[in-house]
């Protein structure tokens, strides 16, 4: 289960499929080239499935009464599993094989991309599909600490915002089909300063997802999840006799659900950045918004895009705002910095809001700007930095994000754009 292409295939890796489908739209089947190996994983995401179709009627009290002590218990005995390294606050350690298993990653996502999509319609990798892009203004509050006024947050302003939705990846599937993961990516513009990727000027990114960690500890894991993700059948990740990731998926699963809205979500950065010189800090997102929309149809099949209709209305009628909330490193153990798969506990450092998004009311359903993502690149190097990403699986994303980004934006004949906050699409 952990045949691995060589560094150099992986160098060369883009080369070795070619698209002749557009098999992403929908989920395709496991393709292990062991039968067994299909069957199983075909039908652990057809119970996946049946289970989001009755998911909201007892998640809410599930969530309610054991989602953060399971997630404490889980974390728990992730961390039993840990050794403590004697790691400084925000110190960086580079991991074994870093730079083999990034080109792992990005052969393995690349040939996905390939095999997933034709030329002029490839999508991303991953956070594929868009459920909407919005306006924003990022709001930074004028109460907060002093030892947590840095970078963007050193000063009361307001920038700017492109704000987007998205769903998993790598397929775009109707969105009861999907794992009930969710994510949002801001690109702040106006921001001063160099920027430690150069290919924007003005521009801060950031990222959340719904669950507080991430899927995969570091890139040796992601690696792996990478080769399982091309065969489409991800369950062998964590289900794998040699490098088991059982205490993920548990984490994983506390957290992904049928979503509601993307409105009405939280979302966390899950690695961690630069607070100003020698301070880690994770990042997270936190709706305001109290009422939940109603899923249709359920236990039927609701519509294909019933989050972003369910967007649509909401936007339609109000504006709704997101509580930005930092957290500070504080032990570096129990904080770590090189492992995304830990739960960073808030009784060891709370969560203190820095900033709110406010989306005004608007509509942003329109084809153009819906299209509006496929010439935009969101990378969190494209940051100032105070704010640079720290950790093993961020030094990824720099290389891998750039590669991946251009090799979509290549093969759909369209150039990279850095926006302004001034586009204008029709209503």
């Amino acid at each position: 289960m952990n045949a691995r292409l060589t560094a150099k295939s992986s160098i060369i890796g883009f080369l070795f499929v070619s698209s002749n489908s557009n098999s992403g739209y929908g989920l395709p089947p496991a393709d292990t080239s062991v039968w067994l190996l299909d069957l199983l994983a075909n039908i652990s995401t057809y119970f996946v499935h049946l289970e989001r179709r009755f998911d909201p009627f007892f998640r809410p009290a599930f969530d309610a009464l054991f989602r953060q002590l399971l997630t404490n218990l889980t974390n728990s005995l992730i961390n039993l599993q840990r050794k403590n390294e004697g790691m400084e606050l925000a110190e960086e350690r580079i991991q074994p094989d870093e730079e083999t298993h990034l080109d792992e990653i990005i052969a393995d996502m690349g040939n996905q991309m390939r095999r997933l999509w034709k030329p002029g319609d490839f999508q991303r990798c991953g956070n594929t599909k868009t459920h909407g892009i919005v306006r924003g203004e990022f709001i930074v509050r004028d109460d907060l600490p002093e030892h947590m006024r840095r970078g963007i947050f050193v000063e009361p302003r307001s920038y700017k915002a492109w704000v987007r939705f998205s769903g998993p990846g790598p397929y775009i599937t109707p969105d009861i089909d999907d794992v009930g993961f969710m994510s949002i990516s801001l690109k702040l513009m106006g921001v001063p300063g160099p920027k430690l990727l150069d290919d924007e000027k003005f521009t801060q990114d950031m990222f959340g997802v719904s669950p507080p960690t991430f899927v995969t500890c570091d890139t040796t894991s992601n690696a792996n999840l990478q080769y399982w993700s091309y065969r489409n059948a991800q369950i062998y990740h964590f289900l794998n006799f040699n490098q088991p990731h059982i205490l993920d998926l548990i984490m994983q699963s506390l957290w992904i659900k049928t979503q509601s809205s993307p409105l009405e979500s939280q979302y966390f950065s899950c690695v961690p950045y630069l607070l100003g010189e020698g301070q880690a800090m994770q990042y997270s997102f936190w709706s305001r918004r109290k009422k939940r929309t109603r899923v249709p149809r359920l236990p039927f099949r609701p519509p294909d895009n019933y989050l972003r209709d369910a967007m649509v209305a909401t936007l339609s009628q109000e504006e709704v705002e997101f509580d930005v909330l930092l957290q500070v490193q504080t032990d570096p153990h129990l904080m770590p910095i090189e492992n995304n798969g830990v739960f960073w506990p808030t009784r060891r450092s709370p969560r203190i809001p820095a900033a709110v998004i406010r989306i005004p009311k608007q509509k942003f359903d329109s084809s153009e700007q819906l299209d509006f993502p496929r010439v935009l690149s969101f990378n969190p190097w494209h940051c100032i930095s105070e704010h640079r990403p720290l950790g093993n699986q961020s030094r990824a994303r720099l290389r891998l994000y750039k590669e991946l980004s251009t090799l979509r934006q290549t093969v759909n004949g369209v150039k990279h754009y850095e926006p302004t906050g001034d586009e204008v699409f029709p209503s």
